[in-house]
């Protein structure tokens, strides 16, 4: 036998490691050398799961006498409780009393109750973990210990599957992932999450949560937000929150919480798992919120706001810290900021929809940056409010048009045809983000178990559509629009969202003078998008895959009529009848039917391909 002690100061307990002992080392046969009066309750401590071992003093501590022992160490021992009542344990079991006299003596003399976990490893793997609490009582020591298995009657377990699972049970008092279960308004909080906080429990843990606590001051409005929404009937949500540890440690921590209610909708209790995952590049922590905004990283013009109208929870992309000039860092969102809006009505009609009157608002609207008349900039608003649950939530999308505008007069000065167009553009831009809304919803009800996807579809599409925008507002040519450049942004944009995260090549060969109205490039490029992601999701089942690509050639046919061929090196499609069924196709043939275009799927030597038939012009679909 070989013993390794260790105070483990975090968790303010003694751990002792004891390598390669056996059964028959545990007791040996001794005289009785005491009469020891019955134990009272015996009966009742045999069916207890915690052991109960009682020792008395012997010589003021030199040794101790068994006055009994737990129900667990007998069965261990493989013994009965006459065969070591009334020995010293000194005799009865040399290796515990090795084991445990210092510590008994200890609590014997200061009357302190003293904490330790016992490790038994066999050939240096862990087989079985007792937690053990030393207590002085009525003259006598009390040794009470919790064992993490009970059910062998041996040190060694014979089923090699029940000591894996076992032994995955206890990883949690050696990493940084924890978990809890809160019953009747109580916490129960596993070792791991105390690795995680970087300290020791302490008795009122029950009563609070430990982890959202510690939330940095701005990540508490989405702690609180997190408790609502599981108080309200949501069973899972995941997300990532920041703690500061009372050490001053910050800490990225993932949490998964699950809710149980009853048939009328009562909260029963609440199970969860955390883990620290601060040891990952931030770059790589996400929330699903931060997916959609970073589609709008690098738009200065153009703003996503998510949650407008509430002060505490809201999340903007940068484009909306350019417009009102603030720092975002020391921004801090009231309702101060409408002030600033020339227009009284348009202020009132905001006010309504914080009010709930309304539940929609698209506005023109003067801003005076910092309430400077001297600093003006004309600026669009669409936002929408929506339930969800019992949740009120709000998204939004903020366009400074102030050189648009400018251009727009002119060219409404100067031609009444171009006016038409530019309506044409804010009508094509209101339909595309009803369209998203609606592609949305689909794949929430189709996806609902593989959220990832859903992030995916989103972000390339609001990616396209933000290039799409921002380009279309830097141009006074709405009928001659160059292809090839928008392509090369577009490939530029699936090359950082999702080629260096997948590992996959985005190549295109594009006709550098073919010219496109506004009319067709839109739906064009939620084609591509929609054909890239089905690519994507269907071509590359094994991720380790080398030299994945998806290429594009763009192409006139004639005059009138171009020719999109997009194919993949993939495995390609064992049931092509099965695959034109998916949610994906289903949106690609709408959206061609838009472009009036004509598409069909083509299978070469190696992977997928698809051909589309779209005309150059089409008509407008606005007069004047």
């Amino acid at each position: 036998m070989r013993i390794h002690k260790e105070y483990r100061r975090l968790e303010n307990i003694e751990e002792v490691n004891i390598y390669d002992v056996h059964e028959k080392e545990f007791y040996r046969d001794a005289p009785k050398e005491f009469d020891m009066e019955k134990i009272p309750f015996q009966n009742v401590m045999k069916n207890i799961k915690t052991d109960v071992n009682i020792f008395l003093p012997y010589k003021d501590g030199k040794d101790f006498i068994i006055h009994g022992l737990g129900n667990n160490a007998l069965k261990r021992g493989n013994i009965a409780q006459e065969d070591v009542e009334g020995r010293l344990l000194s005799k009865s079991s040399p290796m515990f009393f090795q084991l445990l006299y210092e510590s008994l003596f200890e609590v014997y003399k200061t009357r302190e109750t003293k904490n330790m976990r016992f490790l038994y490893h066999h050939k240096e793997k862990l087989a079985r973990l007792t937690n053990v609490k030393i207590i002085y009582e009525m003259g006598r020591v009390f040794l009470l210990s919790d064992h993490i298995d009970t059910s062998e009657s041996s040190l060694y377990i014979s089923d090699e599957e029940k000591r894996e699972e076992d032994k995955a049970n206890l990883i949690e008092y050696f990493a940084q992932t924890g978990s809890y279960y809160k019953i009747n308004g109580k916490y129960s909080w596993t070792q791991g999450i105390y690795n995680i906080i970087n300290r020791p429990r302490d008795e009122y843990d029950e009563y609070y949560n430990i982890v959202f606590d510690l939330a940095i001051p701005e990540d508490k409005p989405l702690t609180e937000k997190i408790i609502k929404i599981m108080d309200s009937g949501t069973s899972h949500y995941e997300s990532i929150i920041r703690i500061r540890t009372n050490d001053g440690t910050l800490k990225y921590v993932e949490i998964n919480l699950y809710s149980k209610f009853d048939e009328k909708g009562n909260l029963i209790s609440r199970y969860g798992l955390m883990k620290d995952v601060t040891t990952y590049s931030h770059d790589k922590i996400r929330r699903p919120v931060d997916f959609l905004l970073s589609g709008f990283k690098n738009s200065k013009k153009l703003a996503l706001l998510i949650e407008p109208l509430n002060t505490k929870q809201y999340e903007f992309s940068q484009g909306f810290y350019h417009l009102i000039e603030e720092d975002p860092e020391e921004y801090r969102h009231s309702k101060a900021v409408v002030q600033n809006i020339v227009e009284e009505d348009v202020i009132n009609n905001i006010l309504q929809l914080v009010d709930g009157q309304i539940n929609e608002l698209e506005e023109t609207f003067t801003y005076n940056v910092k309430g400077n008349e001297n600093n003006q900039k004309i600026c669009e608003i669409y936002l929408e409010r929506f339930e969800f649950g019992s949740e009120s939530h709000s998204i939004g999308f903020l366009t400074d048009v102030t050189e648009e505008r400018t251009k727009q007069l002119e060219l409404m000065e100067a031609n009444e045809h171009q006016k038409v167009l530019i309506k044409e553009v804010h009508h094509r831009v209101k339909n595309n983000l009803q369209v998203l809304n609606s592609f949305l919803n689909l794949e929430k009800r189709a996806y609902r178990d593989k959220p990832t996807i859903i992030i995916d579809h989103m972000q390339s599409r609001l990616s396209s559509l933000a290039i799409l925008h921002e380009k279309t507002y830097n141009t006074t040519d709405f009928k001659n629009i160059n292809l090839k450049e928008y392509i090369e942004d577009q490939d530029g944009q699936l090359r950082s969202l999702i080629g260096l995260r997948d590992g996959i090549e985005f190549e295109s060969d594009v006709d550098g003078d073919l010219v496109l109205t506004i009319e067709v490039i839109t739906p064009l490029l939620l084609v591509i998008d929609e054909l890239t992601m089905n690519a994507i999701k269907h071509a590359f089942p094994d991720k380790s895959k080398p030299n994945k690509k998806i290429i594009k050639k763009i192409h006139k046919i004639d005059n009138e009529t171009a020719e999109l061929i997009l194919q993949d090196n993939g495995v390609g499609i064992d049931d092509p009848e099965k695959i034109t069924k998916n949610l994906g196709c289903e949106i690609i043939k709408n959206l061609t039917k838009q472009l009036d275009g004509h598409i069909e799927l083509f299978q070469h030597e190696n992977g997928t391909g698809y051909r589309l038939t779209f005309p150059i012009y089409m008509s407008h679909t606005i007069e004047g």
